[in-house]
């Protein structure tokens, strides 16, 4: 059924819906952009994380008749849905998708390299169509809208006016059985590791998310969190929550992660030799971005913080962690310079002197040749041995108390709308943002009574 761009963004935010990974920006605010391109990124270029690929798998008619009526509602000429060429089930179901809806204004599939990072905005959106996001830019600024599978699938949702109020999350690494599950949102950690069977090592650290981007929990965080009566927000589920993964504690990963800034400068101040890896193998650097992490690395060693050209690179960052995980021979990071320098920056009020430029950038002459395999990088984090199968499997998951954090996305927590002891039925609004505010509505996850209301969460009983 035909649907308005008005409509459509007023379904969206009414759902709740933001992008189901990385920062969870708001969706209904992307939907208002102009676009002549929709791009679905089904790229999944982390390591040992599986949900987009399935979900391409197993709701490729929903995910293609969603595109088709996105593309219609924004008025764009195409949308595009990017997947790896590895992943030949999607593919097929894709194009059989595709061939059997007649009609449809513009839905096609762009195949892609098996590399690193191919989900990152800017690189997708030069892979599939030549076009290069500015420099402090978004998509919309070359007129692409980027969404990934699962908000596309959310979108459909809210289309029949279904909120947001689970999310699929795959658990891997050290556990009995890796597996990828859709659970209600503010489900524990705790519990998702039980449905994987339980961890297989006495000591360990879990992965939030991917391993190149994601942050740690320790075993004895988690164990206090669990032990809390109402839960930790630190420790559940949230809408943009796509990996839990476990490692041993002595895992080098978990090593770098816990590794102070104070200890990582001393080891570069002895250590860098400026030998340019982490910016020869830099993303955004081979896009032709004004970065170059080798620079940030030496201005610090030698306190010279007033460097602009070096400082102010901190805004181009993308957190992809090449520099720091696969790059540099002795585990430098300028990852972490730039995030301690980023945020310093904004604490001061700084301005982002890239935003809004319009310099037009080309990629450097080794942008394709640079690409990092995803096998590659496999074996560099020592996580071949946890690189298993996790299925999406349709295993109820009812758990008896949700711990619903109130920001969940870019933007203002949202102000909650129920008390202690109210009830509440699956899909009711909890909280909203304050009306002239960037953020997005949040909906209770299960039926039950609200046991708490904190200004971080909503906790709620089931039954």
């Amino acid at each position: 059924m035909p649907i308005d761009r008005k409509t459509l963004i007023a379904k969206v935010k009414a759902a709740g819906v933001i992008g189901a990974g990385g920062a969870g920006f708001p969706t209904h605010v992307k939907l208002a952009g102009e676009v002549d391109t929709i791009i679905v990124n089904g790229a999944e270029c982390e390591p040992l994380l599986a949900v987009d690929v399935q979900l391409m798998e197993r709701q490729a008619e929903l995910l293609v008749t969603g595109l088709d009526t996105l593309v219609r509602a924004l008025g764009a000429k195409v949308g595009i849905i990017a997947c790896k060429a590895k992943h030949q089930i999607a593919i097929s179901n894709l194009l059989e998708a595709i061939r059997d809806k007649e009609g449809l204004l513009g839905v096609e599939l762009c195949l892609l390299d098996d590399f690193y990072p191919a989900g990152d905005e800017p690189v997708l959106v030069y892979e599939v169509n030549s076009r290069i996001v500015p420099e402090g830019g978004i998509p919309l600024a070359v007129k692409c809208l980027v969404i990934n599978v699962e908000t596309l699938r959310n979108i459909v949702w809210a289309l029949q006016d279904k909120p947001v109020v689970t999310t699929c999350v795959t658990i891997a690494g050290a556990v009995q059985r890796p597996v990828t599950l859709e659970v209600p949102v503010g489900t524990s950690f705790g519990a998702l590791l039980d449905l994987a069977g339980g961890v297989t090592v006495s000591d360990y650290r879990l992965i939030v998310g991917g391993p190149m981007t994601g942050g740690v929990i320790s075993k004895e965080a988690m164990e206090e969190a669990e032990g809390q009566p109402m839960g930790s927000p630190k420790a559940v589920v949230g809408k943009t929550t796509k990996g839990l993964i476990v490692l041993p504690a002595n895992h080098a990963l978990h090593r770098q992660s816990t590794l102070s800034v104070s200890a990582m400068l001393q080891r570069a101040q002895s250590a860098c030799c400026q030998c340019r890896l982490c910016t020869d193998l830099c993303p955004r650097y081979l896009l032709g971005y004004s970065i170059e992490p080798h620079l940030v690395l030496n201005r610090v060693n030698h306190g010279q913080t007033t460097d602009p050209l070096a400082i102010a690179q901190a805004f181009l960052c993308s957190d992809c962690g090449v520099c720091e995980l696969y790059a540099c021979p002795v585990g430098l990071s300028p990852r972490r310079m730039y995030r301690a320098l980023k945020s310093e920056l904004l604490r001061q009020g700084a301005p982002n002197p890239y935003k809004g430029l319009s310099t037009r950038l080309r990629p450097r002459g080794a942008w394709a040749g640079r690409h990092i395999p995803a096998s590659h990088l496999l074996t560099r984090l020592g996580l071949r041995p946890y690189d298993q199968k996790a299925p999406l499997v349709p295993l109820e998951c009812s758990p008896r108390q949700v711990t619903i954090p109130l920001q969940q996305h870019i933007g203002v927590a949202g102000k909650p709308l129920v008390q202690a002891g109210d009830r509440v039925v699956t899909g009711q609004t909890i909280a909203t943002p304050p009306a002239d505010a960037l953020g997005a509505i949040v909906h209770s996850s299960i039926a039950g009574q609200v046991l708490e209301v904190t200004q971080e969460a909503v906790v709620i009983r089931g039954g």
